[in-house]
């Protein structure tokens, strides 16, 4: 029991004896001295009281920290234990899962509908211990699969943050008004009235299914093994960042695609601007500018930047200082938060001069310039007919995505960097 009930319980047997005593009108001595016992006793207890609501006020805060992430703790644990072979075998063979795999297709079925087999997203993590270049073992002699590559996730490095929808759709309310102050002119004038707080939604809507296709042969099936397990998670993995990466930004809004950045930029709000010459340093220094003046950066080191390598090779080459060697490349790099190169998330460059783009995003007041939004787990499905004269394994792992934006003020773009 806690010690604050057991005073508060007691609390109320001395307010009991004290009515008692108090009715009797001539109380003998000792009834006087057990009144004075009693009054003392209960002063020492208010102050014991309050002492004990702090002691339990922190430990319920404590607890509740604990039972807040306990669950999320508890999932990532399941989660380390998820193996793709179990999936691959039992899409191939019929195999029937096992253990944590199958506890955690239990898990997600319940919570949704799918006509393969669910795999989390946390699946597709390159566990600890994996290397880029391992895969299915030759039964005489180790050889690696020669995977494709991979760049990280440029959204991730670009602040946006991805969101998982059960059902439904989401919706980010944004502020559009803004708050008036003013000062009254006299003795008895009004101050600045009040104006209407209104905001604009940003939703994300399930209407974009991205599938990804692998093959796995008969003869990967009988000689990988486990291998087959880091192969199949980091192939799935690297498709779909390089999918999303390149539907976040250069995503067109039609053809089943989402909408990124550069398509939903004037609908959005999103400031563009045509730079028309070669890069530089003060190029971008003067949108680092309208950020801060816009109260969306406090200063360079807030900003990120995604460039095409182009950039950076005629940046690098263009000598700021011929004396000390600095480039306007080094210029840049010193002040920023961080520079992102991509050949995948930009367009190649066009036009006559050659002319590509670029994003730059900032984080303010903890929230992200863009969101990207999954639905469900991913939807693993075998095609029992396409490959069935070769004893072959086809697999289609289908996920719904789309993509939207935070405040405009968190992004900007740059067109026509020669």
């Amino acid at each position: 029991m806690l010690d604050s009930v057991k005073i508060t319980r007691r609390q109320s047997e001395i307010r009991q004896e004290l009515a008692n005593l108090v009715g009797k009108e001539k109380p003998t001595a000792d009834e006087t001295r057990s009144m004075e016992g009693l009054d003392a006793e209960y002063r020492q207890n208010e102050t014991r009281y309050r002492a004990a609501l702090i002691a339990e006020d922190n430990e319920r805060r404590e607890a509740g920290a604990e039972l807040e992430t306990r669950s999320e703790t508890e999932w990532a644990k399941v989660m380390s234990g998820f193996e793709m072979r179990q999936v691959a075998l039992a899409l191939d063979e019929g195999a029937a899962l096992t253990g944590q795999t199958q506890e955690i297709v239990t898990e997600l079925r319940s919570r949704g509908g799918y006509r393969g087999v669910p795999i989390p997203w946390e699946a597709l993590e390159k566990r600890a211990g994996e290397t880029v270049a391992s895969g299915a073992p030759d039964p005489i002699r180790t050889a690696p699969i020669i995977e494709r590559l991979f760049a990280g996730s440029v959204a991730a490095r670009m602040g946006g943050q991805m969101v998982n929808v059960g059902v439904g759709e989401m919706e980010y309310p944004v502020t559009t008004s803004s708050v008036t102050a003013g000062w009254a002119t006299s003795e008895t004038g009004n101050v600045t009235g009040p104006s209407a707080y209104t905001t604009v939604d940003r939703p994300l809507a399930p209407d974009n299914t991205l599938g990804i296709q692998m093959r796995i042969t008969r003869k990967t099936l009988k000689q990988a093994g486990g291998a087959l397990e880091q192969a199949v998670r980091r192939d799935m993995n690297g498709a779909i960042e390089e999918a999303l990466d390149k539907a976040v930004f250069l995503g067109s809004g039609s053809s089943g695609e989402p909408t990124g950045l550069f398509a939903g930029a004037s609908g959005w709000g999103i400031a563009e601007t045509s730079v028309g010459a070669a890069p530089t340093w003060a190029t971008f220094r003067s949108e680092v500018v309208d950020f801060i003046t816009g109260n969306a950066a406090t200063g360079p080191g807030d900003v990120r930047l995604l460039i095409r390598p182009e950039v950076w090779d005629t940046m690098d080459a263009d000598i700021w200082d011929a004396g000390s060697g600095i480039t306007e490349w080094d210029r840049m790099t010193a002040a920023l938060g961080g520079v992102t190169m991509s050949h995948n998330a930009l367009a190649d460059p066009a036009g006559s001069p050659l002319a590509t783009s670029a994003v730059l995003t900032t984080t303010a007041g903890g929230v992200a310039p863009f969101f990207v939004g999954t639905w469900g787990a991913i939807d693993l499905i075998r095609d029992p007919y396409s490959d069935a004269q070769s004893g072959g394994l086809r697999l289609t792992a289908l996920t719904t995505m789309d993509v939207t934006i935070s405040r405009a003020v968190q992004t900007r773009i740059l067109t026509g960097l020669q």
